[in-house]
């Protein structure tokens, strides 16, 4: 959900005794269609919006006034602030084999989806944190997660995305995704998270 003020003329403004006529909208977000709610005060009254294209109308005395758009008036009057939007941050998690930087077949399989994501982005910021399990000690866990996420950032590289662009750690077994004891073989635990913004 995109939780855009379509501002009529500006909201208010910080110091101002008297609001500015605005337009706050519930726009379904672009990518999964899903809605959101947003709640609106003006002059002491609130209004909660949570349908697809329902509006609320803050007039210049600042008073609420219940609108409703539509897709194509949307498009029509704010298409070019729609797209000018970041894309969303986005978040990855590719698992390795045990002790090893070789990723596992499921893994494998999903990285040119995760590559075509990346590629999309106009200039993406990536960082890439190394995870594994609680086999071991504390150095080797370090050193293996830190090869996971080199490893990583080699394969992104080797696909066009800018070395510059690409940030790495390793974690070693300090940042479970399931909680064990420690010298327990969590494949879960295996990993490195690839963020991009």
């Amino acid at each position: 959900m995109r939780l855009v003020p379509l501002l009529a003329v500006a909201a208010a403004v910080f110091g101002c005794a008297a609001p500015r006529p605005a337009l706050f909208a519930v726009i379904p977000d672009q990518a999964d269609g899903h809605i959101g709610t947003i709640v609106v005060e003006a002059d002491g009254e609130k209004r909660v919006i949570h349908a697809p294209y329902a509006a609320q109308r803050v007039r210049a005395d600042g008073t609420l006034a219940p609108d409703q758009l539509d897709a194509r008036k949307v498009k029509a009057d704010f298409g070019p602030t729609l797209a000018a939007l970041p894309v969303r941050p986005a978040t990855f998690t590719l698992y390795f084999l045990h002790d090893s930087d070789e990723l596992t077949p499921e893994s494998e399989a999903q990285v040119q989806a995760i590559l075509a994501e990346l590629k999309r982005r106009p200039a993406p910021e990536i960082l890439v944190i190394g995870h594994t399990d609680t086999q071991g000690g504390l150095t080797h866990n370090d050193e293996l997660s830190k090869a996971r996420a080199e490893r990583m950032r080699e394969l992104l590289v080797q696909h066009g995305l800018p070395a510059n662009r690409i940030q790495t750690a390793g974690r070693g077994k300090r940042e479970l995704l399931v909680h064990t004891e420690d010298n327990v073989d969590e494949p879960r635990n295996r990993r490195v998270e690839i963020s991009v913004r």
